[in-house]
């Protein structure tokens, strides 16, 4: 990745955080963005200083502008790291109007509006990372809100990714295990329901966001 100017949205949670650092050790351009600012500027200083941008997932249009800044400051834009979200569980009847709005805004309309922003500045030959999971995939019962938020990222991205392929743009929905590192846990609506071991969020990010990175020459 040298060299790679290269954003990272949801760079102060943990696969966002893993992606910076790693891509920083590949030798990667950087700019961060992130909801809390304080955790956002002390990455940037570990990473050299690099531009960075707190941001707020209900502002949508805040959020389409994160690339073209990116770009600005970067001198242009290869690749975009997109790891925001957050989980929600519960039966169905049981999630409340708000919990559900809260998760399809930030689960599904945020990173829509961030890529969508990041199209026009993107590098021809660019790649789009968009982390999902493995919930659109294999949904637990009580998760309905939340894999329904996930999966309509994922149908999105899968109609982008036609749309761009001809312009030589990659995108990627990466669908995550789930992983030991507490994100469950800090749930916006109810408590999860038995999950299995999770994987190692270092290896994880290595394999399945690094890695098609690696894959596209970046």
């Amino acid at each position: 990745m040298t060299g790679a100017r290269t954003l990272v949205v949801g760079a102060t949670g943990m696969i966002g955080g893993l992606t910076a650092r790693m891509a920083a050790g590949r030798g990667a351009s950087l700019a961060l963005a992130g909801r809390d600012g304080e955790r956002l500027a002390e990455r940037s200083r570990l990473l050299g200083d690099c531009p960075y941008r707190a941001f707020d997932a209900y502002d949508l249009d805040g959020c389409a502008a994160l690339a073209p800044w990116a770009a600005q400051a970067l001198g242009g834009l290869d690749t975009l790291v997109v790891a925001i979200g957050v989980a929600g569980f519960g039966r169905a009847e049981q999630v409340g109007e708000a919990a559900a709005e809260h998760l399809m805004t930030v689960n599904a309309l945020a990173p829509m509006a961030v890529v969508r922003g990041a199209l026009p500045v993107l590098e021809a030959a660019g790649t789009v990372v968009v982390v999902t999971g493995i919930i659109v995939d294999k949904p637990p019962l009580e998760t309905a809100d939340y894999a329904a938020s996930k999966t309509a990222l994922a149908a999105w991205l899968g109609v982008v990714r036609r749309e761009q392929r001809k312009r030589g743009l990659r995108v990627v929905d990466v669908r995550m295990p789930h992983l030991d590192g507490g994100f469950a846990d800090r749930a916006v609506t109810g408590s999860p329901p038995r999950l299995p071991a999770g994987a190692d969020p270092a290896r994880a990010v290595e394999e399945y966001v690094l890695g098609p990175l690696d894959a596209a020459g970046v």
